[in-house]
């Protein structure tokens, strides 16, 4: 018989894990938490497996069936006071409890681990907008991991089960480590809106100023992850011309005063990378 496994949060994550879990056989799913009965059953249906419950009350929670594990796929801010209501409604001892933040470690799943538990955080670090479409491709995700030993003694065979090549991280960095996503999604697209606006400063159309632009991105992304960043990196501060990157600072400032700062932000890192790529 496989583990059971009770998800709380039967958003996109969640269900998605879920269906995977199922589907390989990894774990049985028994009950499926949301907040309201309609987003559990829709959990359920998608996870194809578990009874729906609502997290409305008592009757929810007493009737909450005790699982081998448990999965809080639920917004970092209601994390603890979800396992805080776990450890209240069944008995956690010797059981697995885990969280899919990014940001957040197993640290905060004190209740449960004072209640006897094993901890662990499993973050996929997917894009998950299209539930459909990441748990038809889930296989080669990586999910960055850390924990109780005894949590990911379980969960990682799960994980590489469904096709996820799970990375232990450092629980202790793991603010840092989500920050890595952010700047490698998140702060990209925000400089590269800086890059459009200022072609079509220059009198461009926003379509051709896309045009323009996707094959230099491409091209530097590609040099990125195939040498390596200080290698990959080229233009005017790579080659030590600081002349030409006072006068386009002080041209975007006059442009824009707020991307103007956010070319001034980069200089000094820039340079730093810059004297990474020439050994200094």
């Amino acid at each position: 018989m496989a583990p059971a496994l009770t998800v709380v949060g039967a958003g996109h994550v969640g269900s998605v894990l879920g269906r995977l879990f199922v589907r390989h056989g990894c774990f049985a799913v028994h009950d499926v938490l949301a907040r309201s009965a309609a987003s559990a059953q829709r959990g359920a249906d998608f996870i194809g497996a578990g009874r729906a419950l609502a997290i409305d009350g008592a009757p929810a929670l007493l009737s909450l069936q005790r699982a081998d594990v448990y999965m809080l796929s639920v917004g970092d801010d209601q994390i603890a006071d979800a396992c805080a209501m776990l450890a209240a409604a069944v008995p956690l001892a010797g059981a697995i409890v885990f969280h899919c933040s990014g940001a957040l470690a197993s640290d905060r799943l004190q209740a449960a681990r004072a209640a006897g538990a094993h901890v662990a955080s499993v973050h996929p670090i997917r894009s998950f907008a299209d539930r459909d479409a990441v748990a038809a491709a889930f296989g080669g995700t990586f999910c960055g991991i850390e924990g109780d030993a005894a949590a990911l003694a379980v969960l990682i065979p799960a994980l590489e089960a469904i096709g996820a090549r799970a990375v232990t991280i450092d629980a202790a960095a793991k603010t840092v480590y989500h920050a890595a996503a952010v700047f490698a999604s998140n702060y990209v697209t925000t400089v590269l809106d800086a890059a459009l606006r200022a072609y079509q400063a220059a009198g461009m159309t926003e379509a051709v100023a896309r045009e323009l632009a996707q094959p230099l991105v491409a091209e530097t992304v590609a040099n990125v992850f195939r040498l390596g960043a200080a290698p990959a990196l080229s233009g005017p501060v790579a080659r030590g011309d600081m002349a030409t990157v006072a006068r386009q600072h002080a041209a975007v400032a006059a442009w824009d005063d707020a991307t103007g700062q956010l070319y001034g932000a980069l200089i000094a890192p820039t340079a730093a990378l810059a004297a990474r790529k020439h050994g200094k």
